[in-house]
Parts: C-alpha cells; structure tokens; sequence
C-alpha cells in the first residue's frame, strides 16, 4: 500500500505493529526548561560564557575552571501555574502551585601551584532539568464530528480489506478463552469503541460500522481535561581545569532520571445521534436515534533513565570579555511504558425497551495495564556565549543554543530503529532557536540586581502545529500517529507547543563567605491542542462520497511565575 493509505489510521493497523512509542511522547520527554540556581534564572541561564555558578554543571561544563575557590548551595522553586484554554470567545482557566529543588551541588577548587593550571576543579550536583507539570483542559465548543466515526472508518476500512480480527466477532469475547486486546490483531482503539457501543454495526454479519455522529442530524459540544506530572532530574559530574587564567575547560557526566504521567480525558455530548439500538429483551443491535455522552479517559507512565556528556570551553582573551562554547550530547534513554484506556458511555433512546438507558464504562484489556519497553535518544545541544564586564560592577551577556528537535529517535526495546516514528518526527518537529540575554549590576560590594530575557522559538513543523499541509492551494489533513507498539494506546489527543518566552529579575546579597540570591521568572508559552487527528475519510459516506474531516481544537495559553531561592557558601 502507499503511505499516504497508510497514514490515513490514526490509531493502527495490523501492519503497523511495528510502530512503537509516538514523536509525542518523545517530544515530551525529550524537552528543557529554564532552571537552575536562582542567580542563573534571573540572568535568563545566559551563562555559556559566565560560569562560576552551579549551574554550569548542567550548561557549560567549562564554567566550573573560573572557580578559585569551593561552593556548596541549593535551591528551593515555588511555581505557580495557569493555563488558559481559549475556543472562539470561550476561556477557561486552571491554575496550580508546585514546589520543588532546582539544585543542590558542590564545587571543589584545589590549587595546583603551577602556572600552566593554576587551578583544577571538579564538583556534582543534583537538578531538576524538566518538570512536566501542567493542567489545562475546557470546552471545545460546537462539533462538527466525532471521534468514533473516525473509529468506524478506519475500522470498516480494515474490515473491508480482509482484517478478519476488524470483524465484529473479532472484537468482542466469544469464549472464555478468547481476549480480542491480546488474541486479535485489531487496534485497542477499534476494540474498546465497539465494546462500549462508539461504532456500531446494523448486524453481526456486516462490517459497515457508524459512529455516533449522523451529519444530517447531530449536534453536540465537546470537552477535554490534560493533567500531566512528572519530573526529569539529572545528576551531573564534571571536571575542569583553568590554563593560565585565559582559556576555562571542563568535561561531564550526566545521569538522569525520569517519571512521566499523564491522564487525559476527552468527551462529547451529542444530541440526535445514531447510537446502538436495543431488541425486545433490551440487547444492544442496529441503529437508533437518541442522545449520547461519552468520555475517553487514558492513563500513561513513562519511567526509566539515561546518561549524556557534556563539554565546554570559555576563552578571556582580555579580563572585561569572555566566548563560551558548550555541546551536550543526546541524552540516550532506557524507558518503560505503561498505560490503559477507558470509556464511559451513556445513551438514551425512545426506542429503548422502558425508556431505559444503556451506561456503563469499559477498560481495555479489561483492566490491566499495556506494558512495554523501548530506547530514546534526546536532541543534542550547541550553545555559544559572549559576555562583557561594564565599568568594573556591571555584566552583560548573550546566549545562543541550537537544539534540533527533529534528530530525536526511538528504538524498540532490542536496539532496532523505529523508521516509522522517525519520520513522524521529522515530519511535526524542527530545530528550535534559543536566544538568552542576562545582566547583572553591582549596587554595592553586598548587592546586585540582575535581569535577563529568553526566546525559544516553536519546534514544531507547520504540519505538526496545524495538522494539515498545502497541497496546490488546498489545506489537506497531516495524520498523527498516537497508536504506539501493537496498536495498544489510545489517546488520540496531542498538544503542540508555539513559542516559548521567559522574562526574569532578581537580586543576590553576599556576606562573607555566605550568599543568598532571589529571582522572579515569568514563562509565557502558547500551544495548540487537537482532540485526534484530522483525516480523509477511507470509507464513503451514505452520499457516496469522502471528506476531509477536521478535528476540534483549542489554544492553550500558558503564564508560569517562579519564585526562586538559593544559598550557599563560598570557601
């Protein structure tokens, strides 16, 4: 079959067990935050070309040569969180407030009574690189279709291509010893839609399965809610050294640890619709007109940990100016997954024997858990730098990192490339462009006030963001792929990030040998959330023919304020 045929099931095929974990699932995990010490975060992490700070452990290892003395120090983050769903004139807002330590590290400079190196340095540290908590969900307004009729295309699609497991007898249990989530070769999707009555068929005997959604009748409003947790923090080791007070170099080794969840919901309340009807003795069979309310719930983990080396140079030519260089390699993962899907569903109808309705819930695979393992490898990182000291109290520095998203790849559990996802992520993800300005002025010889800027530009591909691509002036869809390994995943929702701003402030006082630094930082980030994929029909509907079918989204706008704290001494 041609790809374009292929790439038209959202949730799988039989020959597609071989796709293992989504490009969003690697997107997700495999992204950074601003964090770090409290000086750092205020100075927008502009400090590829600074160092002396802890955070360069995590940044540029070449910072840890600047120091001439020990440091020890932590610090204490408290995040409050909103996010905002935006459809058409509706807004909802959900706020949350997290807390968490940025970083606790130690440096440890040791003298080395020579010219040529006069210092050399190692230190660790523990960091919080990612946190993944967010919450944001609302209405999606009017509909235009449902998801289960896109359930029932692919599936009488399947079915009408001989997919015998897509037949109706394949997808529900008949025997005890028959479970259609393990013995059929059907999608978990297609299977958990037609337990719970989503897609329906006028007999045993056909395959020409409907949705919900009858476009000559229906109308409904849609609804979803994303809560996401989580965290990925990294234990860095590094060594530096100083080469005559001009050129600063260092070496690391990162561990890090990760635990992604994610629950997600996404329902429709839907007026007039084709819901399953019900003989005489009140069994679920044919079509009937009457009102629906379905909700899909998935629940996600994602564990595991993976290890990258870092390296970096800064070069002082002259005492008031300073060029930094740093390359992260990826970082590459060893992960597990585990997850299940679960719809609720409730259906009225006039027809239905007593005027009783049909509800209930169903799980896939009746309850337990998908399980798998599989590899990933990160984006590598390039960051270059150049600071200046103003007048002897003031500091003025200036980032770049590239960090190209699209070099992200999967792996099943044995080693094997996943080409199939490979290309998905090329397809939605790009290089992102990081611009970071940082500044730091020395009131006094106790204080400093300091502020800086960030500008990540979005990593997504106007396909990926937008779903669709321009075909000779026509927008036609751009499938997602949210299936995972065995067609066992069913979340068919993704959320796509835009652009990415930070703006910070803060001040440090010094007393001795003791600091203590504070920083305010706002995150401004937009994304675009799709409650499954746009499609093109595969199966003509009851005029004969097939449409281009459009997904509901929402924008999501998101305003995070840090407050952040840091201590430490300098010995």
């Amino acid at each position: 079959m041609k790809k374009e045929v292929l790439t038209a099931l959202l949730i799988g095929a039989p020959f597609t067990a071989m796709f293992a974990q989504t490009p969003f699932d690697a997107y997700s995990i495999g992204r950074n935050d601003l964090r770090g010490t409290a000086r750092f975060m205020s100075m927008g992490g502009a400090f590829t070309a600074l160092g002396g700070d802890l955070s360069t452990l995590n940044q540029n290892p070449g910072g840890i040569g600047v120091y001439r003395s020990s440091e020890v120090g932590g610090t204490l983050d408290i995040n409050i969180q909103s996010a905002n769903t935006q459809v058409g004139s509706y807004s909802n807002k959900i706020n949350q407030t997290k807390v968490a330590c940025n970083n606790i590290g130690y440096i440890g400079a040791i003298p080395l009574s020579s010219e040529t190196m006069p210092y050399f340095s190692w230190g660790f540290s523990y960091g919080r690189a990612i946190s993944f908590d967010r919450h944001y969900g609302g209405s999606l307004g009017s509909l235009g279709s449902s998801l289960t009729n896109y359930v029932a295309d692919f599936t009488a699609f399947e079915a009408a291509n001989g997919a015998s497991d897509y037949a109706p007898n394949g997808l529900i249990s008949t025997t005890p010893n028959y479970n259609p989530y393990l013995d059929s070769g059907a999608s978990w999707m297609s299977i958990l839609m037609y337990n719970s009555y989503g897609i329906n068929v006028p007999s045993m005997n056909s395959t020409a399965y409907q949705g919900l959604w009858d476009y000559n009748s229906t109308i409904g409003t849609g609804w979803f809610e994303t809560q996401e947790k989580g965290y990925v923090d990294e234990y860095a080791i590094d060594f530096g050294g100083n080469i005559m007070n001009t050129v600063y170099w260092g070496i690391g080794f990162g561990i890090t640890d990760i635990d992604f969840k994610s629950n997600t919901l996404y329902g429709e309340i839907l007026d007039n619709a084709r819901v399953t009807g019900c003989d005489a003795a009140g069994n679920p069979i044919g079509y009937a007109n009457g009102s629906a309310d379905v909700t899909l719930e998935n629940i996600k983990h994602i564990y595991g940990n993976g290890f990258n080396f870092k390296a970096g140079v800064i070069v002082k030519p002259v005492n008031e100016f300073r060029i930094g260089l740093a390359v992260h390699t990826p970082t590459y993962y060893n992960l597990s997954y585990e997850g299940w899907g679960r719809m609720y569903y409730d259906y009225n109808s006039t027809s239905y024997p007593g005027g009783k309705g049909l509800s209930g819930q169903k799980d896939t695979d009746y309850g337990y858990s998908d399980y798998f393992d599989w590899k990933m490898r990160t984006p590598w990182r390039l960051m270059v730098g150049a600071a200046g000291v103003i007048g002897g109290r003031g500091i003025l520095s200036v980032d770049y990192e590239y960090r190209p998203a699209q070099s992200m790849m999967v792996k099943n559990a044995d080693g094997y490339e996943l080409n199939a996802v490979n290309d998905d992520i090329k397809t939605y993800y790009k290089a992102s462009n990081i611009i970071r300005v940082g500044g730091e002025f020395r009131v006094t010889p106790q204080f400093s006030l300091r502020a800086g800027y960030v500008y990540e530009s979005s990593p997504v591909t106007e396909e990926g963001l937008y779903g669709s691509t321009n075909n000779g002036g026509a927008e036609v869809p751009v499938v997602y792929y949210t299936s995972g390994p065995d067609d066992t995943e069913t979340q068919p929702s993704v959320t796509m990030d835009k652009s990415t701003q930070y703006v910070s402030f803060g001040l440090g006082y010094k007393y001795k040998n003791f600091y203590a630094d504070a920083a305010f930082v706002h995150r401004y980030n937009r994304s675009r959330y799709q409650a499954y994929t746009n499609y093109t029909e595969n199966i003509p509907g009851e005029d004969g023919n097939v449409y281009d079918v459009w997904a509901p989204s929402a924008r999501i706008i998101q305003n995070n304020n840090s407050i952040v704290l840091s201590i430490g001494l300098k010995f």
